[in-house]
């Protein structure tokens, strides 16, 4: 099984049910109020889902990488939140032509949180670390690499073959840089090089970060952040309301003029790698036909979903708009449900019964549209709403299930189209070709080329439905400037979050 294992299934899920200097941001919201910035403010940021624990190396969630990679865990090289690649604890890195050799040039005067030297030892044991233990999240991401190696501040990683996505997983965890030896409960405690640090944790409440006063760049521009995980959207609003959290995430666009009545707040819209993935297991006796896939992706009215989510945009296919490899697939399966049914007399299955098995946290407004879309060209869709450890032993595990949706957040996970043994059931050696071509490629342009092949025929195969691709939104109090606004579930990097007084 391919790295998105049953740890990035976690991940997946639990997100939705609602990532050369020490500057880390970009892609924050301009100012929107005025006033001087307070470096002694604490902001509060509603997050939707609290992580189970701490453990960056081992715990499934991105619940762990939104609030802890680029505020307290750092690696060589960063991602921003239009999905570029940029230095971090590296000043600067270079790629050999043929793909087979990076060097990086790390940063002088970098300390961890306790106030130990980062070291060059630090940085190969680290990557050395996040290769071979299995447990570890997203070990196999390195399976190219062949040695690491330090001479001075200078760190080579040298490749077995070329790996186009290499940096891309360098800035997520598989780059974690860790203090060699260190003895820290990594399941209650951090120690990371970014410009925050844990402050406490109120488990079943809050998370807060304090500013790194150690940090190697400039510092961060407010005392603290706290986390809030407050899950429903009514109570969140209600918070927002009474003064007592400055920033919603995850936040319900049709509520937007609710939060801005009063001019304390304005929401944001920002794009996502959320894709909103209609699953159809194709070893099912009515599924297994291309036509009925067809039939099911032409019923359903994606311009409908968008509007009934108040956000986000229409998406026809495996990879969205932030993502290498994006193309408008909107011709492969237009809305048109005379020719779904169309589709479906011929198949001989007019008047099929299918069952959807979904996770309960993503609440009613996509099943339901999903219930009228397929009755209207006469398909009888049953839903099963499950707790999340139930979906992920018979969807995820078992494969047991004939149409599933899930809330996919990872960027750059193509490579689930390319595994015949994830949970979708997709199996087309061409496919699986494009995609290791991809990933040999010595170019951006010639990886990117290779993916949007790929997912053209996976579209075309009918191998799913994209029911659309999530907005980021987010509701930021006007006396805040520096959010970030896309990407969010992903990754929150607080780096330029600043607050002044209204």
């Amino acid at each position: 099984m391919h790295r998105r294992t049953l740890a990035a299934a976690t991940a997946l899920v639990t997100v939705a049910a609602l990532a050369l200097t020490g500057c880390t941001g970009g892609g924050a919201e301009p100012t929107t109020g005025a006033g001087t910035p307070n470096p002694d403010a604490s902001v509060a940021i509603r997050l939707v889902l609290e992580p189970s624990n701490l453990d960056i190396r081992q715990t499934a969630g991105a619940a762990l990488d939104q609030i802890l990679m680029d505020n307290v865990y750092q690696g060589l090289v960063r991602r921003t939140p239009a999905q570029k690649i940029e230095p971090e604890l590296a000043s600067a890195f270079e790629k050999s032509d043929d793909g087979l050799t990076y060097t990086f040039t790390l940063r002088e005067g970098v300390t961890f949180a306790d106030g130990q030297k980062l070291t060059p030892a630090d940085v190969v044991w680290s990557l050395e670390q996040h290769k071979k233990q299995s447990g570890w999240a997203d070990a196999d991401t390195l399976s190219r690499v062949k040695s690491i190696e330090a001479d001075g501040q200078t760190i080579t990683i040298t490749m077995s073959e070329p790996d186009s996505q290499l940096l891309w997983n360098l800035s997520g965890r598989a780059g974690v840089i860790l203090k060699k030896g260190d003895k820290v409960d990594y399941k209650t405690e951090a120690n990371g090089t970014g410009p925050f640090v844990l402050g406490s944790w109120k488990q079943g409440d809050s998370i807060t970060f304090e500013r790194n006063d150690k940090y190697w760049g400039d510092a961060a521009k407010v005392k603290e952040v706290v986390f809030d995980y407050i899950p429903d959207n009514q109570a969140a609003l209600n918070a927002a309301q009474a003064g007592e959290v400055d920033v919603v995430t995850g936040f319900d666009a049709n509520l937007t003029d609710q939060i801005q009545a009063n001019g304390d707040y304005k929401v944001v819209l920002g794009k996502s790698t959320d894709k909103g993935t209609l699953a159809m297991n194709s070893t099912n006796k009515w599924l297994k036909d291309k036509r009925v896939r067809q039939a099911i992706r032409q019923a359903i009215d994606h311009k409908a979903v968008i509007e009934a989510l108040g956000a986000g945009q229409t998406l026809f296919g495996p990879i969205p708009e932030l993502d290498p490899g994006y193309e408008d697939l909107s011709s492969v399966a237009p809305y048109d449900p005379a020719a779904a049914k169309k589709l479906l007399k011929e198949a001989g299955a007019e008047g099929i019964t299918l069952n959807l098995t979904i996770y309960n946290g993503y609440g009613t407004t996509i099943p339901q549209i999903l219930v009228s879309d397929l009755n209207a060209v006469g398909i009888t869709l049953k839903v099963d709403a499950v707790e999340f450890p139930t979906w992920l032993n018979d969807v995820y595990v078992n494969k047991d299930y004939e149409l599933s949706f899930v809330l996919h957040t990872e960027a750059r996970d193509f490579e689930n189209w390319a595994n015949p043994d994830y949970y979708f059931t997709y199996d087309n050696p061409t496919v699986q070709q494009l995609y290791q071509d991809s990933r040999s490629a010595t170019s951006d342009d010639e990886a990117a080329a290779d993916l949007k092949k790929a997912a053209r025929i996976v579209s075309e195969d009918m191998a799913a439905d994209w029911v659309y691709n999530g907005a980021s939104v987010v509701a930021v109090g006007t006396n805040i400037t520096g959010m970030p606004k896309d990407s969010v579930n992903e990754r929150l990097n607080l780096f330029e979050i600043a607050k002044s007084s209204q």
